[in-house]
C-alpha cells in the first residue's frame, strides 16, 4: 500500500518542475519540494519492506526482475533524495536545470522497475496477484 505514494509524488513533481520552468511561478516550485519531500519519505519506508520480501524469500530472491526492480528502486530513491536536497535552494536554482534534471531521471528509471514490479505481480506471481 505504501508503493503508489512515492510513485505520485514523483510523477507530481516532475509535472510542478515542468510548470514552474515554463511559468516561473513559486508556487510550483514549492508544490515540487513538498512532493518530492513526502515521495522520498514514504518512499525509505516502502524499501524497507520491500527488501525484507527480497532478502527473506529465496522464491523471489532467485528472480532477476525482483533484482532489477529492487536495485531500480534503490537508484530511484537516491536519485530522488538527491532532488529533495536540491529543491532546498530558492525556487530557480531548486529547479532550472538540476531538479528537473533528477525528476526526469527519476521518473524514467520508475518506468523500467515499474515494468518489472508489473512483471513480478503478473508473470511470476509474487505479491498482490500471487
Amino acid at each position: 500500500m505504501l508503493v503508489p505514494v512515492p510513485i505520485a509524488c514523483f510523477v507530481g513533481a516532475l509535472l510542478t518542475d515542468i510548470a514552474y520552468w515554463k511559468t516561473a511561478e513559486i508556487t510550483w516550485s514549492n508544490f515540487s519540494a513538498w512532493l518530492v519531500s513526502a515521495g522520498v519519505v514514504i518512499g525509505w519506508l516502502a524499501a524497507i519492506f520491500g527488501a525484507v520480501d527480497l532478502l527473506a524469500r529465496r522464491a523471489i530472491r532467485n528472480l532477476t526482475a525482483a533484482w532489477i526492480h529492487g536495485i531500480g528502486n534503490l537508484v530511484v530513491l537516491l536519485l530522488a533524495t538527491l532532488n529533495m536536497l536540491v529543491h532546498t535552494h530558492d525556487a530557480w536554482t531548486s529547479v532550472v536545470p538540476w531538479g528537473l534534471t533528477l525528476s526526469v531521471l527519476t521518473v524514467m528509471v520508475l518506468l523500467v522497475t515499474g515494468w518489472m514490479g508489473w512483471a513480478l505481480v503478473y508473470r511470476y506471481r509474487v505479491g498482490g496477484a500471487g
